[in-house]
């Protein structure tokens, strides 16, 4: 049977969306509360919506009873200080599971390579529903900062280098595609991730939103980036030999 999918994500597996002009928002990822949950690197994050509307991070299938990672409930203490993020959450209209702010301290494009995984989105989900895909709306200002993406962990040539700066929106199949951010820093970065079904109301959002599902990769040598990638197996190698074959295989609950 399968499950629902847009046809926007079949080249490449994302699309980038018009940038949103944040220039009236609060910020409010001030004032939201954090819990330490460790994704990719140095990261805290604030939950908008969990399984049961706990100010916790866990995969909805943790709980009980277990779901799937749609049909999250606020958390009513952050949504009632974050009532504008909670807004641009919903404006597609799809059906949202987790929805949190990350916050990530500086890093290097070695560490990012590294912490390249993928999501465990649709687990439990039904065949015959919407597949799950996760939007990412930066926060903050980091136009030296890359959302990296790869068909193959281990294959820089299918990697893609999205640029950072405020209001960036990207919206990815991140079951599909290892990912990062390369957050050069000095100050920690923040994005709202919300998990959203696929689906009509999902769709009209996007094709409203001029989307594209190529942008120019930001620039980084390829001395660099071999460098990085012997860095990363060399890391790997003695992971795995302390701590046996499937160490090194990340996913993010």
């Amino acid at each position: 049977m399968g499950y629902i999918t847009l046809p926007e994500f079949e080249e490449t597996g994302y699309v980038v969306l018009d940038s949103y002009d944040q220039a009236a928002d609060p910020q409010e990822w001030r004032d939201i509360e954090f819990v330490d949950w460790k994704s990719s690197g140095e990261t805290r994050f604030a939950p908008l919506a969990s399984a049961y509307g706990d100010l916790e991070c866990n995969g909805f299938w943790h709980h009980n009873p277990p779901k799937t990672d749609k049909d999250g409930v606020w958390v009513q203490s952050n949504i009632e200080k974050a009532p504008r993020l909670k807004a641009r959450a919903e404006e597609p209209g799809a059906n949202i599971g987790r929805c949190r702010v990350i916050e990530l301290q500086p890093n290097e494009y070695v560490d990012c390579i590294y912490n390249l995984h993928l999501d465990d989105n649709n687990r439990l989900n039904p065949e015959g529903t919407g597949w799950i895909v996760r939007g990412f709306f930066n926060l903050t200002d980091n136009p030296d900062s890359y959302m990296i993406l790869r068909e193959d962990r281990d294959d820089p040539s299918t990697e893609s280098r999205i640029p950072l700066p405020a209001g960036t929106q990207v919206i990815i199949d991140t079951q599909r595609l290892w990912h990062a951010v390369w957050h050069p820093g000095p100050e920690p970065r923040y994005c709202l991730i919300t998990s959203w079904e696929s689906g009509p109301e999902l769709a009209t959002y996007i094709r409203a939103r001029n989307p594209r599902s190529r942008v120019p990769n930001g620039p980084l040598s390829e001395e660099t980036i071999a460098q990085a990638q012997a860095e990363v197996s060399r890391r790997r190698a003695a992971k795995q030999a302390a701590s046996g074959p499937m160490a090194d295989v990340m996913s993010e609950a």
